[in-house]
């Protein structure tokens, strides 16, 4: 980062190369299936953009994925003012069909838990980040990151216990 800070391409290209998809699976696991390239692209745009604001000794990921929320919060807040102006179009392919019909997973469990339960859980697990950066990137305290995820887990343990 301190590289692409002082405009190295290398450094630049190999941050993207660890970093791009990280972000991708960020907002896969969110359940943007289908904006994820979009997202993951505004948000290296953002990165490019603030990476003035990045302070060498602190950790990246912390600062990465708070710029990596903030884009999605973003975005939603975009597509729900115009969502009032657009008109829905007739219905094509079921997709809860389609869901049903494939073998279950974990992922329609965690789309049952609260969006920052969810969201603090995949930082967790999926990120390999800790309690700490979790809580940077999602300008909470370390208690409340820990709330959250034990709350995510009792609520995934008796999902599971149900559908045993």
């Amino acid at each position: 980062m301190i590289g692409y800070q002082a405009a190295e391409r290398t450094a630049a290209e190999q941050l993207a190369a660890q970093v791009y998809p990280m972000l991708h699976r960020f907002y896969s696991s969110l359940g943007e299936y289908e904006r994820a390239d979009d997202l993951a692209q505004e948000c290296w745009i953002r990165l490019h953009k603030a990476r003035h604001s990045y302070r060498p000794p602190e950790p990246v990921l912390p600062w990465v994925f708070a710029i990596a929320r903030h884009t999605r919060v973003d975005q939603f807040r975009k597509r729900a003012r115009s969502s009032g102006r657009e008109v829905a179009m007739a219905k094509g392919v079921d997709f809860a069909a389609t869901a049903a019909a494939a073998e279950p997973t974990v992922l329609p469990l965690l789309e049952q838990l609260p969006s920052s339960q969810k969201e603090v859980l995949l930082l967790l697990k999926v990120t390999g980040m800790s309690l700490e950066e979790v809580a940077l990137a999602t300008a909470s305290t370390v208690g409340s990151v820990k709330q959250k995820a034990h709350r995510a887990y009792e609520t995934l343990r008796r999902l599971m216990g149900e559908k045993s």
